[in-house]
């Protein structure tokens, strides 16, 4: 028997199938990889925990040099925290955090960073800000693109920035940037007006934040950006592949599952449905990649079932097989699991619980 079959036969014996499995080699590799494009743009490296949920990956990535995490909701940030992680940033609006507490109960254990895009979220940190006794760091978030959160004119952030500046329980800590790929130019100049704007009331941004796996090829090219903000690079997946930035081999998670049914000449069924390889396509076609059928596609989902098309299939599956499925988007990938399991060289090493799982406010 091979060695993948082996650690295949090991994987349902111990875990059954599906399974989130990790490449420990490739996982290494990608975080050392980051933090090398980081250093050689002269920025901090501050990585989205959003991807992985873990805190053990995290300290992976402090370990090699990450200044401290980013995280997308507080509960996120309170597992960050039990793993002994102090420098965080939450890139959203809190206003849930905010309004039933744990905002405050966080923020008196620990000094967070959050950020804000209207008057409405500064005024929850600063009520949350008073009560946990201690000062807030706030950001403000700019949209100059992405078309999601952030606002819209280097004078309306002026204008939050003073706000928080007045305020006695909220610093006025910096600026939050999520710039699509290809309008840095345009980030570029939103900036230079904006920096421009706060100097003229002496206020100097301790941070100016960038974020985005794709963006990882933009760095440097911001002037007076401090730091970059990227998630999916530390496992990859599909919509990494797509957009340049990774190959099928500097993908480090595989969900590994059972074809249980071949039902038709042409079709079958795996154990893998939208609660494992979830409903989210990230723009691309089919739902993953079966690396030991790379001419089959999932081209449908159920909860429990993923549907597969065998047509172009020169050979196929049998009943009883387990494949490799490389995600189309990782990160609400590795949401649908409590565990991952560790391997390297084809060996298990460890399993470690996806702590984060499931932290929705």
């Amino acid at each position: 028997m091979s060695d993948f079959l082996t650690l295949k036969a090991d994987i349902i014996k111990n875990f059954g199938t599906p399974c989130a499995v990790v490449d420990l080699n490739v996982l290494e590799k990608n975080i050392s990889r980051v933090q090398k494009i980081c250093d050689n743009a002269g920025l901090s490296n501050r990585p989205h925990i959003k991807t992985h949920k873990s805190g053990e990956v995290a300290r992976m990535q402090i370990d090699a040099g990450a200044s401290g995490v980013t995280c997308q909701k507080l509960g996120e940030a309170e597992v960050m925290a039990a793993a002994g992680i102090t420098d965080i940033l939450i890139a959203t609006n809190l206003l849930g955090a905010a309004a039933s507490g744990a905002l405050s109960a966080l923020q008196s254990r620990i000094s967070l960073k959050v950020c804000a895009d209207n008057t409405y979220s500064i005024s929850a940190y600063a009520e949350a800000a008073r009560e946990a006794g201690r000062i807030l760091d706030v950001l403000v978030e700019c949209d100059t693109g992405q078309k999601r959160a952030g606002v819209e004119t280097p004078e309306e952030a002026f204008n939050l920035a003073q706000l928080i500046d007045n305020d006695s329980h909220l610093n006025f800590k910096g600026l939050l940037y999520y710039p699509t790929k290809n309008n840095w130019k345009k980030t570029e100049v939103f900036n230079a007006k904006l920096v421009e704007l706060l100097s003229s009331k002496n206020l100097i941004p301790d941070i100016v934040s960038t974020g985005g796996t794709p963006n990882l090829q933009n760095l440097g090219t911001l002037s007076g950006s401090t730091e970059h903000r990227a998630g999916t690079c530390v496992f990859n997946d599909l919509m990494m592949v797509k957009d340049g930035f990774a190959t099928m081999d500097e993908c480090a998670l595989r969900v590994y599952t059972s074809v249980v049914s071949r039902a038709g000449k042409d079709r079958g069924i795996l154990d893998a449905g939208s609660k494992a390889l979830t409903s989210d396509q990230g723009g691309l076609n089919g739902f993953g990649f079966i690396q030991e059928y790379p001419d089959a596609s999932i081209h449908k989902l159920a909860e429990e079932h993923g549907f597969l098309n065998l047509v172009n299939c020169a050979v196929k599956p049998s009943v009883g097989e387990i494949v490799r499925v490389i995600p189309n988007h990782v990160c609400v990938v590795v949401n649908m699991f409590r565990e991952l399991v560790l391997v390297r060289d084809t060996k298990i090493i460890d399993v470690i619980k996806v702590e984060a799982r499931g932290m929705l406010v």
